[in-house]
């Protein structure tokens, strides 16, 4: 069978986010194991605040809809999520709540999320590396039905952490990242497994 899909972003718009690099070296680990890995940018969907009102006037604004589009084609995510106010950024936040809103033909319930699974990451110019966002973050991914992998990945002092060309000036985080990359292809793969039907006779 085919190796399931892979969809990578960070929650951040910020160009040169260091979020961004991040998750880009998680994308080599995972397309090294052979894995199809997509990395989006959310500043190229632009979306509203949530509003109900706006979405029972005008529907899924377009940009949601390309999103939900991407979502439920695929069966795994590459996270890096940047620390706001010990918490997630309002920017990812919002864009969970748009993908999750309901929209014709979808088969069921979070369709974008349930029974995903999402490998998280974070880097942040704190001590920490964004440590307590994460803590958000996977509680937020489990509320939607996402299997969030139990390793994760915090860097430090992110500002001078990375290299011009965008790659960890410590090879041992570089490599753990890459670590963690793979283990989680290895996970994915064996969640989109078909189970074998047992036999009881």
């Amino acid at each position: 069978m085919p190796k399931p899909k892979i969809l990578a972003f960070a929650g951040s718009l910020r160009k040169d986010s260091c979020n961004k690099k991040l998750v880009k070296i998680a994308c080599m680990g995972a397309k090294n194991e052979g894995f199809e890995v997509n990395y989006i940018d959310f500043a190229d969907y632009p979306l509203p605040l949530y509003d109900g009102d706006l979405e029972e006037r005008e529907g899924l604004p377009q940009a949601a809809k390309e999103l939900k589009k991407l979502f439920l084609d695929h069966q795994g995510f590459l996270i890096s999520s940047p620390e706001y106010n010990s918490s997630i950024s309002g920017t990812f936040k919002n864009i969970i709540d748009w993908v999750s809103r309901p929209a014709e033909n979808e088969p069921f319930y979070l369709a974008p999320f349930k029974g995903k699974a999402a490998a998280i990451m974070s880097a942040s110019p704190g001590s920490l590396g964004g440590l307590r966002g994460l803590v958000h973050l996977r509680a937020m991914l489990e509320n939607v039905s996402v299997y969030v992998f139990p390793e994760q990945i915090s860097i430090p002092s992110a500002y001078e952490a990375f290299t011009p060309e965008g790659q960890l000036k410590d090879l041992k985080q570089q490599e753990k990242v890459l670590r963690l990359a793979k283990d989680f292809t290895h996970f994915l793969a064996k969640l989109a497994s078909p189970v074998p039907e047992k036999s009881f006779l």
